[in-house]
C-alpha cells in the first residue's frame, strides 16, 4: 500500500485519506468482487464535466461543433490510456490471472478506464478540486497542443463522400476475436464509387475511427 500512496501523492497530486479507494480504482473485473467500474462511471463524468469547462473558457468565440471535436478527442478513451501510461498506470493494475497473461495492463480499454476510476476515486477522497486539479495537469499537454479544432475521421469521411455526391459511409465488423475483457475488433468502411478500407482496434468506435482514417489516407 505504501507504494500505492506514494503514486497517488507523486502522480495525482493528493494526499489519500481512503487509500483503499485508490486500489479499488486499479482493480479489474477479473480478479473478482469489487472493481474500478463504478469509481470509472464517476470519473467519466467527471471528466467530461472539467474538460468540457476548460474548453469553454480556453476558446470562447469557438462554436459548439468546434467545441465538441476537441472534447470528444480529449475524453477519448486512447487519451486517457496514453495519459495512463504516462502515469505508469500498467504496472500497478490489480489484475486476474487470465488477465495478465492477456496483456490486459496493455489494453487501451483497461488503461483507460482506470484513469477515468481514478478520477472518480480523487473527486470522492478529496472533492472536485482535487479531481479538476489532476485532470488539468494531466490533459494539459493535450489541451495546449489543439491549435485547432480536430475533425473526426468519421465526420471528415462522411463529408468527403457528400461533397463527391456518394452515399454515406458504410461500417462493417469484419471479426471479433481476443478475451472478453481485451476484445479486438476488425471493422471495414466502404463508400460506393470512393474505395473502402480496413483497421483494427480495441473497441468498435476505435475501429471504426482507424478505419476511416485509413480510406481518407487512401483518397488524399
Amino acid at each position: 500500500m505504501s507504494e500505492l500512496a506514494a503514486f497517488v501523492r507523486e502522480r495525482l497530486g493528493h494526499e489519500p485519506n481512503e487509500l483503499a479507494l485508490f486500489e479499488l480504482a486499479l482493480t479489474h473485473s477479473s480478479v473478482g468482487g469489487p472493481s474500478y467500474e463504478r469509481l470509472e462511471f464517476l470519473g467519466d463524468r467527471v471528466l467530461g464535466h472539467v474538460i468540457a469547462r476548460a474548453l469553454y473558457d480556453r476558446h470562447p468565440s469557438e462554436p459548439e461543433g468546434y467545441l465538441s471535436r476537441r472534447y470528444n478527442v480529449l475524453v477519448a478513451r486512447e487519451t486517457c490510456a496514453d495519459i495512463g501510461r504516462e502515469l505508469g498506470l500498467p504496472g500497478l493494475l490489480r489484475l486476474g490471472k487470465q488477465a495478465r497473461e492477456d496483456h490486459a495492463s496493455q489494453s487501451d480499454n483497461v488503461v483507460g478506464d482506470a484513469v477515468e476510476a481514478l478520477i472518480g476515486a480523487l473527486s470522492i477522497d478529496g472533492g472536485l478540486d482535487a479531481a479538476q486539479r489532476f485532470v488539468l495537469r494531466a490533459w494539459e499537454p493535450h489541451l495546449a497542443e489543439q491549435r485547432k479544432a480536430p475533425q473526426h475521421p468519421k465526420s471528415a469521411l462522411q463529408e468527403l463522400a457528400a461533397a463527391k455526391g456518394c452515399k454515406a459511409p458504410v461500417y462493417e465488423v469484419v471479426s471479433r476475436t481476443g478475451a472478453h475483457h481485451a476484445p479486438k475488433f476488425t471493422i471495414r468502411v466502404s463508400v460506393p464509387r470512393l474505395g473502402e478500407a480496413s483497421a483494427e482496434g480495441a473497441s468498435k468506435q476505435e475501429a471504426e475511427t482507424a478505419a476511416a482514417a485509413a480510406l481518407l489516407e487512401q483518397l488524399q
